[in-house]
């Protein structure tokens, strides 16, 4: 009887070992697809290839025109809000900055973003016809640099939700203390309101615009070939690998338990 015991334990022992052994070249394999792509989604480095210059001159030349659109929404919300028409670009305000952290995110590049908002702000009023005129340009860089010190801040090596919420608030914090200063806001009585309104547009027009914009544009493929691209191919690729893993081991603790 213990003789026949000990038979079947070694029968199941036997298919125990069949079973897992065909999971382990897969796993090898699974793991050098994640070391390839890891090698190539490092921060970028060095010179900017022409692709990275070519889609932010793109993503400034895009934004510029809906940022003149934006002008247009401007007049029209000032009219619709009566007495407090003045505020109107403040609640706006956010979505003038919305390229900046969009631009960060595709190419990952230390002042893409500075470079994508000035790019918008030279097309708005250089082929559009801004009122605001040259001084659009100083205005878009310090917008720009205001919402890229959130990605500043990690090194350029987190993009998720959090950053690109902070991003709205220190984009629109930056434009705020510059057209307070440039428009004299800081005497008036409605600072307070002006202040928070921005920042609320700040959070929405920027941060989760720029966001979702990001997110739609990776589903697409477009940004395959860009550092955004790749980071998602990595990211994939190590979600494979988990859940492969995490299969194989259900498997191996069933055959187990058998």
């Amino acid at each position: 009887m213990d003789g026949g015991r000990a038979r079947g334990r070694a029968r199941r022992g036997a298919r125990d070992r069949e079973r897992r052994q065909p999971e382990q070249p897969r796993g090898r394999r699974r793991d050098a697809r994640v070391r390839a792509v890891s090698a190539v989604v490092d921060r970028p480095r060095g010179p900017w290839p022409l692709r990275d210059v070519l889609v932010v001159a793109v993503l400034a030349a895009v934004f510029g025109f809906l940022y003149w659109a934006l002008v247009q929404a401007w007049g029209g919300l000032q009219v619709a809000m009566g007495p407090l028409g003045d505020l109107a670009q403040n609640v706006l305000m956010g979505g003038w900055i919305t390229v900046a952290p969009l631009a960060v995110f595709v190419v990952r590049r230390p002042g893409a973003g500075v470079l994508a908002e000035i790019g918008a702000a030279f097309v708005e009023f250089a082929f559009l016809g801004s009122p605001v005129g040259p001084m659009l340009l100083l205005a878009g860089a310090v917008q720009g640099a205001g919402a890229e010190l959130a990605f500043a801040a990690t090194r350029y090596r987190r993009f998720g939700w959090p950053t690109f919420l902070v991003a709205g608030v220190t984009g629109v914090t930056a434009s705020f203390l510059w057209a307070g200063t440039v428009q004299h806001w800081w005497t008036q009585d409605l600072l307070l309101l002006r202040a928070g309104l921005q920042l609320a547009s700040g959070l929405v027009l920027t941060g989760v615009l720029a966001k979702l914009v990001a997110e739609a544009l990776l589903r697409t493929g477009v940004l395959d070939a860009f550092a955004a691209g790749r980071a998602a191919a990595l990211d994939d690729a190590d979600t494979h690998a988990d859940a492969d893993g995490t299969e194989a081991a259900g498997q191996g603790s069933e055959a187990r338990s058998r």
